[in-house]
């Protein structure tokens, strides 16, 4: 077997393998590598002695049995035996369900989240977008601080369990995303500034000196991620990626990252014969991120829409700190605009970044499955000061007011775990550091940040707190009634509608038309021969639905179709699609 390493910068590298210690010979093919043939099979333990050094965890490790300051282990691939064949699930038509596996059950294993996976095939979603699962320092955490990009957090399962989590999906027809991040490692347990330049003080991040794209040995580096990147897609058969922030990542080549990565995406897929698919999460608000690379666009093939997102929380909550100001000041203006033009900040005046922002979005040439909508996630929770959900404080009808919108828009809908049910489980900002000077930083920068918008900082959660993450554990004796179930059966109704009318997955964006009242607080959405109508008032709403009678495929509360003046009785806190008779 041969083992290799990148370590451009010293004189003498040694492989420690299974007790034995074998000298490493400088690569003549490839500068700054080191490799030696040994001997070696499933699960041995290795490392390397850089210039006498202690021994270092492989940057390429496909399992940290002990964790990201442990030695690494031989993984064979090949051995795992498949059960499903997969064609694969392409993006477009996609309901996407975003699940942390630490939480989504108690036991917070692959294993036990893939017990739960007949929940979500009756939920007719049909992929489930994990949250990372790369090793990190501690049992317990989000998984954005992880490190060895190529291995899989032991505590999960490792990578056996990672691969019989894809394999039980596959069988139920879901196809899996993972998300990734590429814009920074976690602080505990990165040995890769050992190895060489992988990072740069050419450009500063909020994590601190940025991931090296294009400074001096950038080349490697950047060969690193995307053989990252390709590796979950191959050799554990996900079928996209959601990458982190990509605005983070500080890269002035001409050739972008992104460029590198969307491309070997495609030509694996080729080479496959199975889609697969690249999701960026971006603050920039810009149509090129999903552009056709021969368009001049990056090519990734979506993006989060988080503009959707601060239109329909405002709406809902009446909430206008921070970067909700813009969209508070008309909230159902501001949702209409995104359902119909995507971007709110599409060169408008941001006033949370004191400057214009975005671009607008061409929507004769831009299908709507280049966006992803979503009314909850990860970030919008559980940076929120005590994690609350919107089931914290809203009505179930509201709450199925903002399923109707995420569901029935033109963008790919996406649901945060438990969302479907309408949870009472909070999802909390929890972490398990094991180095207590950075579990200690964490703890009282999480206090401060939130004793600024005037929070006590007794009331914030001990991140550190294994009762954090114990509250943050769905609940799923919730289901078995009450407005629980009621709402679950709404979320049902609306994904079997989206799967059976075509109209609904429509990826005309030109095509969609809405019409909304601020003072009354309704909005109605025409796609194609269907019309969606919510109201978030307090008082019933009189809709003009002007055209043809129509007939109604679901509603919240009962209603009945308009008459033939064309208005549309709605109850307070209620939705209804209708169809054209």
């Amino acid at each position: 077997m041969l083992f290799d390493v990148w370590a451009p910068e010293k004189s003498e590298v040694m492989l420690e393998l299974a007790g034995r210690e074998l000298a490493m010979e400088p690569d003549p093919l490839r500068d700054g590598w080191w490799a030696v043939t040994a001997d070696a099979a499933g699960g041995d333990h290795y490392g390397f002695r850089l210039d006498g050094g202690p021994v270092l965890p492989d940057p390429r490790s496909r399992r940290q049995p002990a964790g990201p300051d442990g030695l690494s282990a031989v993984v064979a691939h090949d051995a795992y035996r498949w059960r499903q064949e997969w064609p694969g699930r392409a993006l477009p038509g996609a309901v996407l369900y975003e699940l942390h596996i630490g939480t989504y059950t108690p036991e917070g294993t692959f294993d036990a989240a893939a017990g739960r996976l007949d929940h979500l095939a009756a939920l007719g979603v049909t992929h489930v977008e994990l949250m990372p699962v790369c090793p990190f320092p501690g049992r317990h955490g989000w998984g954005y601080e992880g490190v060895s990009l190529w291995a899989v957090h032991e505590p999960y399962g490792g990578p056996e369990g990672l691969k019989r989590f894809v394999d039980a999906a596959h069988e139920r027809g879901l196809g899996v995303v993972l998300d990734v991040v590429h814009n920074h490692l976690g602080p505990s347990g990165n040995h890769l500034p050992s190895y060489g330049p992988y990072f740069t003080d050419t450009h500063h991040t909020p994590w601190g000196s940025a991931v090296n794209l294009d400074a001096p040995g950038s080349d490697e580096v950047r060969a690193y991620l995307l053989g990252s990147a390709l590796a979950w897609l191959r050799d554990y058969r996900i079928d996209g990626l959601r990458l982190d922030a990509v605005h983070a990542l500080a890269d002035g080549r001409a050739l972008t990252f992104l460029e590198e990565l969307s491309a070997a995406t495609d030509a694996l897929s080729a080479g496959l014969g199975r889609p697969l698919f690249l999701i960026a999460e971006s603050d920039l608000c810009d149509p090129r991120t999903t552009a056709p690379r021969a368009a001049g666009g990056l090519g990734v093939h979506a993006q989060w829409n988080d503009d959707f997102h601060h239109a329909l929380h405002t709406t809902l909550t009446g909430e206008s700190q921070g970067y909700y100001a813009d969209f508070a000041r008309e909230p159902l203006a501001a949702l209409a605009k995104t359902l119909t033009r995507v971007f709110f900040h599409d060169g408008t005046y941001s006033t949370f970044r004191g400057r214009t922002h975005g671009r607008p979005v061409h929507r004769a040439s831009t299908p709507a499955h280049r966006f992803v909508a979503f009314a909850q996630t990860h970030d919008q929770i559980g940076n929120r000061a005590l994690g609350d959900r919107l089931s914290a404080s809203l009505s179930p009808g509201l709450l199925a007011c903002a399923a109707t919108l995420v569901l029935t828009a033109p963008s790919v809908p996406m649901l945060f775990m438990g969302e479907e049910w309408g949870a009472g489980t909070p999802w909390q900002f929890f972490t398990d550091h094991t180095d207590p000077d950075l579990a200690e930083a964490v703890r009282n920068g999480r206090r401060r940040e939130f004793a600024e918008h005037g929070w006590a900082e007794g009331d914030i959660p001990d991140p550190q707190s294994p009762a954090t993450r114990e509250r943050s554990c769905l609940n799923w004796g919730e289901l078995d009634g009450g407005h629980h179930s009621r709402l679950l059966a709404w979320y049902r109704e609306l994904i079997t509608l989206r799967r059976t009318c075509p109209d609904l997955v429509d990826a005309d964006l030109a095509a969609v038309k809405v019409a909304y009242d601020e003072a009354a607080r309704w909005l109605a959405l025409r796609r194609g021969d269907l019309r969606i109508a919510v109201n978030l008032g307090d008082e019933p709403a009189r809709i003009p639905l002007n055209g043809r009678g129509s007939r109604t495929l679901a509603s919240w509360e009962p209603v009945r179709p308009p008459g033939t003046d064309g208005l549309l009785l709605l109850p307070p806190e209620s939705c209804v699609v209708l169809a054209d008779a």
